[in-house]
């Protein structure tokens, strides 16, 4: 071979860096192909790069003209070179694929092959190293380098244990058959950003690599592999340690090799009988021939093998009747217990005072009823994976339309009852009563040094206090934006036509959020007052018939008409919702309300 002087054009590997001044740009565009090729053409033309590996400059313009970079020019890629060159002893910089190739070049810069090189460690892999210099090819290429059949070969160039690992493990052997779903080089450590996954997590090893392929249902069906492998260890003590973060426990490599990795029979492999009391022990000092036995992938699901999985099987099996009846014995007594008490203390409740009649009752009953619908379709159409959408079984079109459906209702009692409002007398006394009062802010501020213990006096409250005003004028306000918007979500092709796509991603998102507040609105604040407030527990009766105790209404509405005995006498209903004189009296004013929370 011929030596390469310092001041000839070092290798130039790929297409380029726009460097230099203008000046030199001008000058190298002038450059012709053939003024390199006067020393280029030499094969015996070489340098020794800094790890002493003897780089060839040779350029074979046939091999040039089949490349990807065939239209490219000399000067295109080695922009800082001058027609003075070589004379002027300038060497020639690297070639920096980041003018055509930015993002991969970026990719490249976050690898361990681009710190290293940022490091300016000697020999780090440069683009040219892996794709080639001149005669640079598609990777479906069988001559490319980075062919899947030839990668083991290219990253043995620099990693030579590795590849002789590889080519000896199941995923080699698979490679070499022309099997191109076996995983390469970067299937595992990636393609432009390759990442050394020495001292990763156990999560990352399991979940982001070895799972790409053995979680692959049409993988293991392909190559008969067992389906279950990926989540029978997620399941194990190994598994769920690294799931909760643990740095500790085994992962996939642990136990079956990083490169070389063999079959179970083969009696080099790290899971092979004889072997398994070296691997175990590498964490479980002390480690024995019956230790070792345990199996790592056992499905609940499925019987096992050998005597101890058909004994685990059916100690299993045994348990979960024994669960079930037990608990389930359990849990019916204790629910007749607790229905016995419910309705004892029904009968007991001294139930006098009308706060619901029997068609807001219904009115209530129908808006719980459709909110609920609508809470559990909406989430399930929103989480299609959660527990309560699997419910709903797998039928998207059911979920959507009970989801209409539901909301049809709700806006039909929501236009029911402002015709209530409108036109019954009592509909339009429980709006009067309902509309904010500066008395309001007033009780909610002696209710707050009340429950702070600033106080000892509980501000005296009327029919309806700051409490049921604020969530039926939030229930008012959220049934007007869940309708509007829910109706744009479902009819969006009309809605396009008069406003823009975007109006309706952004009636989506209110929906979803004011799904979120109302579900939560409603559990912490309705449900304390109706079910978990001990003054009431376990239901506030008059959303069943419409009545509550003369105690309750005395502490907590002392200025409503009906409990301070001011109500001239008029008609009430009976629990099935007739007319009749019976005491006590009551006005327009005792009759619906309080923390039942109407609407």
């Amino acid at each position: 071979m011929v030596p390469f002087r310092p001041l000839l054009l070092p290798v130039a590997l790929l297409a380029g860096l726009a460097a230099g001044g203008p000046l030199a740009l001008s000058a190298a565009e002038e450059i012709k192909d053939s003024s390199c090729m006067d020393c280029h053409s030499d094969k015996d033309l070489y340098k020794t790069n800094a790890a002493g590996r003897a780089i060839s400059l040779f350029v074979d313009v046939d091999k040039l003209k089949g490349s990807v970079h065939k239209t490219n020019t000399c000067a295109s890629c080695h922009d800082d070179i001058t027609d003075k060159h070589p004379d002027d002893e300038v060497a020639a910089e690297p070639v920096h694929c980041a003018k055509c190739h930015e993002e991969q070049s970026a990719s490249y810069g976050a690898s361990v092959h681009g710190l290293a090189l940022a490091r300016g460690e000697a020999g780090s892999a440069t683009c040219g190293d892996c794709h080639g210099g001149h005669s640079i090819l598609p990777p479906t290429a069988p001559e490319s380098p980075l062919h899947f059949s030839r990668l083991r070969e290219t990253c043995g160039a620099c990693h030579e244990g590795a590849a002789r690992d590889v080519a000896e493990s199941v995923h080699g052997k698979a490679t070499a058959l022309g099997r191109r779903e076996a995983p390469t080089c970067t299937d595992c450590h990636y393609e432009h950003q390759i990442q050394g996954l020495k001292g990763s997590t156990p999560l990352r090893i399991s979940a982001e690599v070895c799972s790409n392929c053995h979680a692959s249902e049409r993988l293991n069906t392909k190559y008969r592999l067992p389906p279950d492998r990926v989540k029978t260890f997620f399941e194990s003590y190994h598994g769920l340690a690294a799931q909760y973060g643990s740095t500790l426990a085994a992962n996939c490599a642990s136990c079956h090799g990083v490169h070389k990795i063999l079959p179970s029979s083969d009696p080099r492999s790290s899971i092979h009988k004889d072997n398994l009391i070296e691997t175990c022990g590498k964490c479980h000092a002390g480690a024995t021939a019956n230790f070792v036995e345990s199996k790592i992938h056992v499905s609940a699901e499925s019987e096992g093998e050998g005597i101890g999985g058909k004994v685990n099987w059916w100690v299993r099996r045994i348990y979960l009747v024994l669960i079930f009846g037990t608990i389930g014995f359990m849990l019916a007594h204790n629910l007749l217990v607790f229905w016995r008490k419910v309705v004892a203390r029904y009968r007991a409740a001294d139930l006098t005072v009308l706060r619901m009649n029997f068609s807001q009752r219904m009115q209530h009953l129908v808006l719980a009823l459709s909110f609920v619908v609508l809470a559990i379709t909406g989430f399930a159409l929103k989480f299609p994976d959660s527990w309560f959408s699997r419910m709903m079984g797998s039928s998207e079109l059911f979920r959507s339309w009970s989801h209409r459906v539901a909301g049809v209702v709700l806006l039909a009692v929501g236009a029911y009852h402002v015709y209530y409002i409108l036109a019954r007398k009592d509909g339009r006394q429980l709006v009067k009563d309902l509309l904010p009062a500066k008395k309001d802010l007033a009780d909610l501020g002696d209710n707050a040094r009340f429950l702070t213990g600033l106080s000892p006096q509980k501000p005296r409250i009327g029919r309806f206090g700051y409490a049921e005003k604020m969530e039926y004028w939030a229930v008012v306000w959220g049934t007007v934006i869940m309708g509007i918007t829910g109706l744009m979500i479902w009819f969006k092709v009309d809605v396009t036509r008069f406003l823009p796509r975007w109006a309706v991603d952004v009636a989506l998102t209110i929906h979803y959020y004011e799904a979120i507040l109302a579900c939560l609105a409603i559990l912490v604040w309705h449900f304390y007052h109706v079910i978990f407030d001990p003054d009431v527990y376990p239901l506030n009766w008059a959303c069943w018939n419409g009545r509550v105790s003369k105690h309750w209404a005395q502490e907590e509405h002392p200025l409503d008409p009906a409990v301070a005995g001011t109500a001239s006498p008029g008609p009430e209903e009976t629990s099935g919702g007739a007319q009749t004189s019976a005491s006590p009296p009551t006005s327009p004013s005792a009759q619906p309300g309080s923390e039942n929370h109407l609407c």
